[in-house]
């Protein structure tokens, strides 16, 4: 569990998804997702990752068990959570308190009151009480060899109440020994020029090394967190893409890359801000949430340009409308194509995609009136780049790209008396001179076309194999004629190192279905270098 780092203990990024994100509603944590979450911080570099509540609960203390063998930890050290010791009892014989050092992290957090209405409404106890239960604690955990943070929870109410009680309990933490003294918006209800003012004010009148945790509920966590920067914290509590309770926490990746960017502080070991993108999304994926496209920094969004404007500007200088180079944070630039297109989004596009339009301008004039004429049936290709790219392909070469031509096709669903369902698809196509018919059954139409078309290619292209439908997506576009409607699907397939969306549309569900199939299967053999059909 030894941790390594290259940088100095001036500040420190202390993340706590593991405790305090895992209090998001929808978030359910195993021991093997908390380790496999923990190696991911580690490898980006945070310098302390609180673990959880050893002692609390079975799962927690298995994970401490088990991380102190099978985590070799090269930057983070692993943080310990629980409270200061019982009113009326000793830190000694706490068992709460042993359990934290049972733990075997060499740091520990302890949460202190510091709300005077809280101390004696939750606690219980007299305000002269609850000051000894943080001397006593953490004198007794420092004894011990350990580190010790001590989280001052609901701070910024607390001192709004009562600052000079709240002020002393950040005094005698720190007095006692505690390395780190952390201002808690419990709440989160500060805006930036109130978390600034009070830490400024706290830190002047304490002499205490402050830390800052805030959570998101005004929207402003990751704000709330840089002007108590400002103000003099050198602690700041996050976690991965703001996960945490309620609405959240502050977002560790906007906080890590505004102090390395925007600050010039270097909080994380060299070169690992360029892992930052993948890093969210290896979390976003442990944790089973979608990871969010316009999340700063590590959306997919986050550099994507649509508007025909910004790309004419941008094809003379990225920077004109992106406030950092993408790559700092393991991130990429993309051309959205759509009806607002113009004729450097497309030549961008084509770029991107390894097509040399060669500075034709007719030809680009084409593509640009041809996605405008797609849009306005009802296309959408800034979500379907791999529909995109094929029009781009036959727009340039004069003709479609086919590895198949489609004869008929036609799905069957059948409802029969006892209940019981049936769907059946039918295909029938020419390939490398082979006309092949193909039926196949499906746990609905569209599977079932899937299936069938897979049987009709599978053996004149066996590269299809390896294609696998991962997401399916039906929307109904604006009109007035009901179930005459427009339908738009778009339909993404992976081959395992990649994937790809395709569109289609029609009045027909299974119609458009089949376009963006057909789209889909088409894109998988030029992804895996076949040659089309002559």
């Amino acid at each position: 569990m030894t941790a390594t780092s290259e940088l100095d203990d001036s500040f420190h990024v202390f993340d706590t998804t593991l405790r305090d994100g895992a209090q998001r509603e929808g978030i359910n944590l195993t021991v093997a997702d908390k380790l496999a979450i923990a190696r991911h911080l580690d490898d980006f570099g945070v310098g302390f990752i609180e673990g959880g509540w050893p002692g609390a609960n079975p799962r927690d203390t298995e994970f401490f068990a088990r991380a102190r063998e099978e985590i070799d930890f090269r930057h983070a050290k692993l943080v310990a959570f629980g409270s200061t010791r019982r009113a009326g009892a000793t830190a000694a014989e706490d068992h709460q308190v042993r359990a934290l050092l049972e733990s075997g992290a060499e740091v520990i957090t302890l949460v202190a009151k510091s709300h005077d209405r809280h101390v004696e409404l939750a606690l219980r106890t007299t305000l002269d009480e609850n000051l000894a239960m943080v001397a006593d604690t953490v004198s007794h955990l420092k004894a011990q060899g350990r580190r010790v943070f001590v989280d001052c929870e609901h701070f910024f109410d607390g001192y709004r109440a009562n600052p000079e009680y709240a002020k002393s309990v950040v005094r005698t933490a720190s007095e006692a020994g505690a390395d780190v003294v952390i201002l808690c918006d419990t709440n989160g209800g500060m805006l930036p020029a109130q978390i600034q003012a009070v830490v400024a004010t706290v830190l002047a009148d304490t002499g205490a090394r402050l830390g800052i945790h805030a959570q998101d509920d005004t929207g402003c966590a990751v704000a709330n967190t840089l002007a108590a920067v400002d103000a003099g914290a050198t602690h700041v509590q996050c976690t991965a893409n703001g996960y945490g309770e309620r609405v959240g926490n502050a977002n560790l990746f906007p906080v890590v890359a505004a102090l390395e960017l925007k600050y010039g502080k270097q909080v994380l070991p060299e070169g690992r801000l360029r892992e930052m993108t993948r890093i969210s999304h290896a979390i976003a994926e442990v944790v089973n949430l979608t990871p969010s496209t316009h999340q700063p920094y590590v959306g997919v969004s986050a550099f994507a340009h649509k508007a025909g404007l910004h790309a004419s500007a941008i094809k003379v200088d990225p920077d004109l409308y992106q406030h950092i180079d993408p790559e700092l944070v393991g991130n990429t630039m993309r051309m959205l194509v759509s009806d607002m297109a113009g004729r450097a989004s497309i030549e961008l596009k084509g770029k991107e995609l390894g097509i040399d339009l060669g500075g034709d301008r007719e030809l680009v004039g084409r593509v640009v009136e041809r996605v405008k004429e797609r849009e306005l049936a009802g296309y959408t290709y800034e979500a379907a780049d791999a529909s995109f790219e094929l029009l781009l392909r036959a727009e340039a070469e004069g003709r479609p790209l086919k590895y198949f031509e489609v004869e008929s096709w036609r799905a069957i669903t059948e409802d029969r008396p006892d209940g019981s369902h049936a769907n059946e698809a039918t295909v029938k196509l020419w390939a490398k001179g082979e006309r092949i018919v193909a039926t196949a059954e499906g746990n609905g139409p569209v599977n079932a076309l899937d299936r069938s078309l897979r049987v009709a290619l599978e053996k004149i292209y066996p590269e299809l194999a390896k294609l696998d439908l991962v997401d399916y997506k039906v929307r109904i576009l604006e009109g007035v004629h009901g179930t005459q409607s427009t339908t738009r699907v778009l339909i993404s397939t992976s081959d395992g190192t990649g994937e790809w969306a395709t569109v289609g549309v029609a009045e027909n569900v299974i119609a458009a279905s089949w376009q963006a199939l057909e789209d889909a299967y088409t894109y998988g053999l030029l992804r895996a270098g076949v040659a089309p059909a002559e």
